[in-house]
């Protein structure tokens, strides 16, 4: 299977394929990651944080999704901040990480001028090289099969009970057809993208979803999103 190396960005979330992802920027090594990805094919990956670090950063873990920024602009005009417009591609593995240039320094604070100057300074003395994690990556086939009616609606059942559940004193069965109405999740022609969403939306961390992305198959998908939906 063919592999490539992409900047990877872990984040406190989980992308979806075909999701948008709008992200403000802040941190100098990320910063970094943006422009070289607007000089070449706007590509990078998302993963959820893991639990390990890499040279003192957190490290991702092992499956996320690549993403392509549509847009980038200057919050500000004074280089601390930009604000990415992202969609979700496809999924991917991680067969290696490729360590950043420098180590997290004790004293970091990406949010001041100050931090952003010492990040510099520390940045230079390790010889300027990519200062954000990248990833050597293989490519996960697409989850393309049909979502029955049956399956879909199994599904939407289970997030209304659990919603029930979660609102402890009842809860108008009207007001959640509204809500998803109000997420677009009304459909008679349901494919795996509405999972995702309705997932996202039953779920309490990003750790409830990273599972969800990991399935390969419908029959797989149905079943994890169902068990999420029958936790409480």
């Amino acid at each position: 299977m063919e592999t490539r190396t992409i900047p990877v960005f872990p984040l406190e979330l989980v992308l979806f394929p075909r999701q948008d992802l709008p992200l403000t920027v802040f941190e100098p090594r990320y910063k970094q990651m943006v422009e070289d990805c607007m000089m070449g094919d706007r590509l990078f990956g998302v993963c959820l944080a893991g639990r390990d670090s890499i040279e003192g950063w957190r490290a991702p873990v092992r499956v996320g999704t690549v993403t392509k920024i549509t847009s980038c602009r200057d919050e500000g005009l004074d280089g601390l901040r930009l604000n990415i417009e992202t969609v979700g591609r496809g999924r991917f593995r991680i067969l290696d990480l490729v360590p950043p240039c420098m180590v997290m320094p004790p004293d970091y604070d990406p949010t001041s001028l100050e931090g952003h100057r010492r990040f510099a300074e520390l940045h230079q003395k390790a010889g300027g090289g990519k200062a954000y994690i990248r990833a050597e990556v293989e490519m996960i086939p697409e989850v393309d099969q049909d979502v029955s009616v049956s399956q879909w609606r199994g599904l939407v059942d289970a997030w209304k009970r659990k919603a029930a559940r979660g609102a402890g004193q009842g809860v108008d069965p009207q007001s959640l057809d509204l809500l998803l109405e109000r997420y677009y999740l009304v459909t008679d022609t349901p494919t795996p993208e509405y999972v995702y969403s309705l997932a996202a939306l039953g779920a309490g961390s990003p750790e409830d979803l990273q599972p969800i992305l990991e399935a390969d198959t419908v029959e797989d998908l149905v079943e994890r999103v169902g068990s999420l939906m029958e936790a409480d």
